[in-house]
């Protein structure tokens, strides 16, 4: 398997380092390149199993990043919103934003290209945010009602971030399509339409825009 095109794996899970301080860490012969599309015959080193990443999940938060990837015009006013489609465990189809953990020794930024390259492709070329103060933290929760967000897998702290994007998006693996909105047709339907709170992420971009 061509590694880190799913921020999640059924059986095997990735968290970046291995250095033991001196610059001789695993990572040292890798690109970011490679931690996008893979390196190599397989996988890069510190590939975690399944148990591993839930070990670690039981024990501490864990850092995300939540990007709004926006199309804007000559006047950088937000013109339409990308929502990655999927198939809930229920069955349910729901929307979703882009969104993945940041790895250790892996910069913000670099983490925002990354994850952005994971689920809209190579070709999205973001408008890396050049002050990187998120417009939201949001906190979710394994146990549902202790925030507006939730997550069953783990306690996550997710800085969000509003990334323009210039180039062709495709949605990328379990993702069933992409589709841009224009904040004129987003009502309360169309909030509905996510789950565990990210469709007030959106609700807050737009906010913060105006």
């Amino acid at each position: 398997m061509a590694v880190l095109n799913g921020e999640i794996p059924d059986s095997n899970d990735f968290d970046a380092d291995g250095s033991n301080g001196n610059g001789s860490g695993a990572f040292d012969d890798l690109t970011p390149d490679d931690f996008i599309h893979g390196s190599g015959n397989g996988n890069p080193p510190g590939w975690m199993s399944a148990a591993s990443i839930d070990e670690i999940r039981s024990k501490v938060p864990i850092p995300y990043v939540e990007i709004v990837p926006v199309r804007v015009d000559d006047f950088g006013r937000i013109t339409s919103i990308a929502t990655l489609l999927r198939v809930a465990p229920s069955t349910e189809f729901n929307r979703t934003l882009v969104a993945g953990r940041v790895l250790l020794n892996e910069s913000l930024r670099e983490a925002i290209a990354r994850n952005v390259a994971k689920d809209l492709g190579d070709m999205a070329l973001p408008l890396i945010p050049l002050n990187l103060q998120p417009f939201k933290v949001a906190e979710f929760f394994q146990s549902p009602g202790l925030s507006e967000f939730h997550d069953a897998r783990q306690h996550a702290i997710a800085l969000c971030y509003i990334v323009p994007v210039a180039g062709d998006c495709k949605p990328q693996d379990d993702a069933l399509d992409l589709e841009w909105v224009t904040p004129t047709k987003m009502d309360e339907a169309f909030f509905a339409t996510f789950a565990d709170g990210h469709g007030l992420i959106v609700k807050d971009a737009l906010a913060y825009t105006r």
